[in-house]
């Protein structure tokens, strides 16, 4: 399986670090995920860490996780992202989701499991090999202050280059609700595959369901999207 040279990610890494100063944001990662709650505490004090990135629900380390943290010139936390290796234990994802996609609820809420539910779209019926996850993706600061920066594309795109270079997967996936999709979230994020539908999240004494989007990208769309200049990506994100 082929991944970015040296140079590539030098290159990449050398545009985005610029986009960075010019935003005055600074980024650390670990895989201490115990360390990661203890940041969400400080950051995000009204956020339950997600359940795919739980420690107390999954054994995670250098070997299977990853998080982000972004913050601002004030050293206030701005931005969190993280990375997850799935065992599909060989089934094609469609059924790994069908039999476990309660282990992916959306963070704070009380959730209905019994009237929730997954619906397999052709994507995830393709995808198997390596797969890596994708969530906790948030941004802070003032309304506005970050729009426009092309930092959405940046951050993106680093989640893409760190689960490249550490496990080269075969697929990236996400979940993201449907109003965040339908505002174009998914393209600034960098996804170039989504399939709405998939998820209907019934909250304990509510009648309408939360409609997730499955987002996700193959390990040659992450190539190819590392590959696009980053001016292209600002551009679009202006």
């Amino acid at each position: 399986m082929t991944i970015h040279t040296v140079n590539d990610d030098a290159h990449f890494i050398a545009a985005s670090l610029d986009i960075l100063h010019r935003n005055s944001i600074t980024l650390t990662m670990g895989t201490d995920f115990e360390e990661y709650k203890t940041l969400l505490a400080e950051g995000r004090p009204d956020h339950l860490i997600g359940a795919p990135f739980d420690p107390e629900q999954h054994k995670l380390d250098e070997t299977n996780g990853v998080w982000v943290v972004g913050r601002d010139a004030d050293n206030t936390i701005i931005h969190t992202q993280a990375l997850r290796l799935l065992d599909l234990k060989h089934k094609p994802l469609s059924e790994y989701l069908r039999r476990g996609f309660q282990q992916f609820p959306p963070s704070g809420l009380d959730i209905d499991y019994k009237r929730s539910r997954y619906r397999a779209g052709p994507g995830a019926q393709r995808i198997s090999g390596q797969v890596v996850y994708h969530g906790e993706v948030w941004m802070g600061g003032a309304p506005g202050r970050f729009r426009g920066t092309g930092l959405s594309s940046v951050l993106g795109r680093y989640a893409f280059l760190l689960a490249m270079q550490r496990w080269s997967p075969d697929h990236v996936i996400g979940f993201m609700p449907k109003p965040v999709a339908f505002k174009g979230f998914a393209e600034r994020q960098g996804y170039m595959h989504a399939e709405p539908g998939c998820l209907r999240w019934f909250i304990k004494g509510e009648d309408n369901p939360l409609e997730g989007f499955m987002v996700y990208m193959s390990n040659e769309d992450i190539r190819f999207m590392l590959d696009m200049p980053l001016r292209d990506l600002e551009a679009l994100a202006a």
